[in-house]
């Protein structure tokens, strides 16, 4: 005999099983490719002005102006980054090589002009003192992982998979071109319905601030790997263009970029261009490295109206939770924060 659910409140709770038990799963079953989806997301809506242009020189040949706009976005951005990942997986090999020689046989001995550097007679009787205990230097070297080959292979399988959530994002974003427009249609109607005229007000601080995060990163990274191409270029490091564009793609991530020419200037140092490598390193320091805290403050800042501190913190808090898309993520789960909390303050006023 059936079981008949005649009162409202028990349909209730059983719709809503039902609603969490399937959303549940769904979510399950979606999770792995969150990350692949959000970059998609990202990479459609940046580039939707340039899509509609697309779709206007080809009308009525929407496939065509999707793929074209996906090959567009692969060639520029995804291609670049992949081969960045790649290039760094065997310069951490080529690292590691080093790093094994040098807990074999020491540290090489230093330049002869450090001496006379400011503070030389310092810098030479302490790495002397480092060079004279070769176990402490083999314990520094076994610290670093980078001899471990099992954290290499470990290194090369991050880099696979993250070739594969690209892959995977660049396959969504072709559907997100193509049905984009009448997905976020849908989405705001089911917004709005849930939580009323206010989702629209978050939707927007969500496209402002995905927008403005995404110019603040590029124009930033951007101006970063010409000045440091410059730089490169008259400290006579060889194929300067070359390290340029790769300081732009590493400086997408805050903090990381002075990776590049901190590197390089130690490179000069080691092959005794002392000059050369101290130029360099001020070089980086003073200009290059100051151009994040001139150009992200005000493209980032200025349309979210949202104190470039916070942004700061969402972009680094946003890394540590989500990976790289968390670049965007984070800045833009604060902004959502900022809009309900001034919504907030405007109903206590009003009240």
């Amino acid at each position: 005999m059936p079981i008949k659910i005649d009162s409202p409140l028990a349909r209730r709770i059983a719709a809503f099983i039902f609603l969490f038990f399937i959303f549940g799963l769904t979510f399950w079953v979606l999770s792995p490719f969150f990350a692949s989806l959000a970059w998609a997301g990202v990479l459609a809506y940046v580039t939707w002005p340039l899509y509609q242009r697309v779709c206007r020189r080809l009308p009525g040949r929407d496939n065509l102006a999707a793929f074209l706009m996906t090959l567009g976005v692969v060639a520029t951005l995804l291609l670049p980054l992949l081969w960045v990942m790649f290039v760094l997986v065997m310069d951490v090999a080529a690292a590691s090589a080093t790093l094994k020689q040098l807990a074999i046989h020491g540290l090489p001995p230093l330049p002869a002009g450090v001496r006379a550097w400011p503070g030389g007679e310092w810098i030479v009787a302490q790495y002397q003192r480092v060079q004279a205990d070769p176990t402490w230097v083999r314990a520094q070297v076994d610290a670093l992982g980078l001899t471990d080959t099992a954290q290499l292979k470990a290194l090369a399988g991050g880099v696979g998979r993250n070739a594969a959530k690209f892959g995977l994002a660049v396959f969504a974003l072709f559907f997100l071109y193509r049905h984009g427009a009448s997905v976020l249609i849908q989405f705001r109607r089911v917004a709005t319905r849930w939580l009323g005229e206010a989702a629209r007000g978050y939707i927007q601080a969500v496209g402002v601030t995905v927008r403005a995060v995404v110019f603040g990163i590029v124009l930033t990274a951007l101006a970063q790997g010409v000045l440091a191409g410059l730089g490169y270029w008259v400290a006579g490091i060889d194929a300067p263009a070359l390290w340029g564009v790769i300081t732009a793609l590493v400086s997408l991530i805050p903090f990381v970029g002075p990776v590049v020419w901190i590197s390089l200037s130690l490179g000069l140092l080691a092959h005794g261009e002392t000059q050369a490598a101290l130029g360099l390193f001020l070089w980086g320091a003073l200009v290059v490295s100051w151009i994040d805290n001139l150009i992200r403050p005000l493209v980032i800042s200025g349309p979210t109206r949202i104190p470039f501190l916070l942004v700061f913190l969402g972009v680094l808090g946003g890394l540590n939770a989500f990976g790289l898309i968390g670049l965007f993520l984070g800045p833009v789960l604060l902004a959502v924060s900022v809009a309900i909390w001034r919504e907030w303050l405007v109903h206590a006023r009003s009240a």
